[in-house]
C-alpha cells in the first residue's frame, strides 16, 4: 500500500521541482521555519553541499536577539546569509521557501537577504 504525503509534503515537492527547471547552475536559498527558530542556508545541488548558512540558534545572535520567532531575527538571518554567501563569492541565487508561504518571517528574511547583496 502506497504511503500517502501530506499536503505540506506535496506543496514542497512541487516547489521545489519548479525551482529545479529554472535554478541551471545557480545556488539555492533554503529556508526552514519553526515556532521558536528560523534557518536559512545556500546549498549546491550540483556538488550537493552547503555554501553558507545561519540561524537563530548561533551564539553571537542568541545575545543579541530577545526570541527566534520573529521579524526581527528573521532579518539579522537574512542579513548573515547574505554576508557569509558573498564572502564565498556567491552573487545569484533562487529562492527556495519549502513549504512555507511567502508572507512574514519568510518575506523578510527573503528582503534582508537581497539588502545584503544576493540577487534572486
Amino acid at each position: 500500500m502506497a504511503i500517502k504525503k501530506s499536503t505540506s509534503d506535496r506543496r514542497k515537492a512541487r516547489v521545489r521541482m519548479a525551482l529545479k527547471k529554472v535554478a541551471g547552475e545557480r545556488p539555492r536559498l533554503s529556508i526552514h521555519r519553526s515556532s521558536k527558530q528560523i534557518y536559512a542556508q545556500v546549498i549546491d545541488d550540483v556538488r550537493g553541499h552547503t555554501i553558507a548558512s545561519a540561524s537563530t540558534l548561533e551564539k553571537d545572535l542568541r545575545e543579541k536577539l530577545s526570541t527566534g520567532a520573529n521579524l526581527e531575527a528573521a532579518t539579522e538571518v537574512g542579513r548573515l546569509v547574505a554576508e557569509r554567501a558573498k564572502a564565498a563569492g556567491i552573487e545569484k541565487v533562487v529562492f527556495d521557501r519549502g513549504r512555507f508561504i511567502y508572507h512574514g518571517r519568510v518575506k523578510a528574511l527573503a528582503e534582508a537577504a537581497r539588502e545584503g547583496g544576493l540577487e534572486f
